[in-house]
């Protein structure tokens, strides 16, 4: 994706896209010669990328080879996301989970919260401004972007909403959730703050990792560096997955704004 940004031209993730980078179709040769094949697409790439004065994008975790792009200057963060890596025993992704989690999912059954699949964007939304408010902030990204994303996921059947709600009919957490073969994502998250003891957040991530044993394979929390939010996601079991932000900027000043950044 390219923007402008204060004058500059940036390339970066489009919103609400935690993996990019490059993707290489695996030859069937040896892996010397994998990674030489590797080598010469990826400076092409490197060789064919429009004028920037920045570029910044966080990579897959399946593709780590970003040597190519070191030799033409680029540099790298390491950033971390949790990923349950087989949900074919779903016993054993229970079994996983800090005592904690299954104490809070057992607190929100007993409370009688119960989690549905919904189409109800909306309160979706609702859940997940509060997020956002409670910190004193806006959310990042505006409810038509979401809405487009939505339509699209919706339309692949590849995105599912959970909501978990009580007897009363309080809606106390979301999750949004999209998959590929490969694996679920959870995109985004949402709870009321007032609502934020009742361990519904974890029966709601509960309910989704379970439908995601159904449509694939693997489930990756899309990773936060914020301690608090690591340490949650850590409780599910997953195992930390690291991936790669790469950047350059063509001005050592903005080099070295980006690196204060990282």
């Amino acid at each position: 994706m390219i923007k402008k940004r204060f004058g500059l031209t940036v390339i970066t993730q489009p919103p609400l896209t935690q993996y990019l980078g490059p993707w290489i179709l695996p030859a069937q040769s040896k892996r010397a010669k994998q990674l030489s094949r590797e080598k010469d697409l990826m400076q092409a790439l490197v060789d064919q990328l429009p004028q920037y004065h920045i570029y910044r994008q966080t990579w897959s975790p399946d593709y780590q080879n970003w040597m190519p792009f070191y030799w033409r200057g680029f540099a790298q963060t390491t950033r971390y996301s949790y990923r349950i890596e087989n949900l074919s025993n779903l016993d054993e992704v229970w079994g996983g989970f800090q005592a904690g989690i299954r104490s809070d999912i057992r607190k929100a059954q007993k409370q009688g919260v119960v989690v549905e699949r919904s189409a109800d964007l909306s309160t979706f939304l609702s859940l997940n401004e509060m997020v956002f408010k409670r910190q004193g902030r806006a959310a990042p990204h505006p409810e038509s972007l979401v809405k487009n994303i939505d339509e699209a996921a919706a339309s692949r059947n590849q995105r599912a909403i959970f909501i978990a709600a009580d007897e009363e009919g309080r809606s106390h957490a979301a999750v949004y959730l999209v998959w590929d073969q490969h694996s679920a994502y959870y995109l985004m998250g949402g709870g009321d703050p007032e609502l934020r003891n009742s361990g519904a957040t974890s029966l709601c991530l509960w309910e989704a990792i379970q439908f995601a044993a159904t449509v694939t394979r693997s489930f990756d929390f899309e990773g936060s560096m914020i301690e608090p939010v690591e340490r949650f996601f850590r409780a599910f079991g997953g195992e930390p997955v690291p991936f790669y932000s790469l950047s350059r900027a063509h001005n050592r000043w903005l080099n070295l704004a980006m690196s204060i950044r990282s």
